[in-house]
């Protein structure tokens, strides 16, 4: 997944830019063939087929192609890098017309509806000053509806401390929680031991919210 803001973020752009403009998708460290914990927790919400769903930094990631696949139709994705949604829609061919691609920093979008489901694995824990967590708690909020759920996946306190090169933030749910405030209900968590194309296992946690 691509982060999506830091301290400078042209200079992130360019780097995640050049991450997608030099690698495969499946090369990455984040790769997931199948999503199976995202699913599993989008499943957990009770969502109707019909449910507006937006993947946060989701350019190169799988989860939009098994949505599509278990029959959701109003999926939108959202990422920094252009590069990695041009990945994404090239390797989804005419199915990707069935989707909605937004390039854009997750810490100055704006939404211009509102979602029943908010997903994001792996940018959120690289938002490591306080300003940038600030804005994405507020576009959140903006784009949730009333009793809607989100679900967040961050690296694990037990995960790595760096990945790709920046530095990255760990929670346990319940500082996750602590995070996003009171506006957010904590429903669950699951651990997951990811393991990387390289072989390395990185611990993460999902937590799904509801608003």
């Amino acid at each position: 997944m691509t982060p999506l803001r830091g301290d400078e973020p042209d200079q992130l752009r360019q780097h995640w830019e050049s991450v997608y403009s030099t690698k495969n998708p499946t090369e990455v460290s984040w790769y997931q063939a199948t999503p199976s914990t995202s699913l599993s927790l989008i499943r957990a919400s009770g969502a109707a087929l019909s449910t507006k769903i937006v993947d946060i930094g989701g350019g190169a990631s799988t989860l939009a192609e098994h949505l599509l696949a278990e029959g959701f139709h109003d999926i939108t994705v959202l990422d920094l890098s252009a590069a990695a949604i041009q990945q994404s829609r090239q390797h989804l061919g005419s199915s990707a017309n069935r989707i909605q691609w937004i390039a854009a920093d997750i810490t100055n979008w704006q939404p211009q509806t509102q979602y029943g489901i908010w997903h994001d694995r792996a940018v959120f824990h690289f938002l490591t000053d306080p300003e940038s967590r600030s804005a994405y708690r507020s576009a959140l909020t903006q784009a949730l509806l009333p009793g809607a759920s989100a679900i967040i996946a961050t690296f694990a306190l037990d995960g790595p401390e760096r990945c790709s090169g920046l530095p990255v933030c760990r929670y346990s749910p319940e500082s996750l929680a602590a995070e996003l405030g009171g506006g957010f209900n904590l429903i669950e968590s699951v651990t997951e031991k990811h393991h990387t194309p390289s072989g390395a296992i990185q611990s993460f946690i999902y937590c799904r919210f509801t608003r």
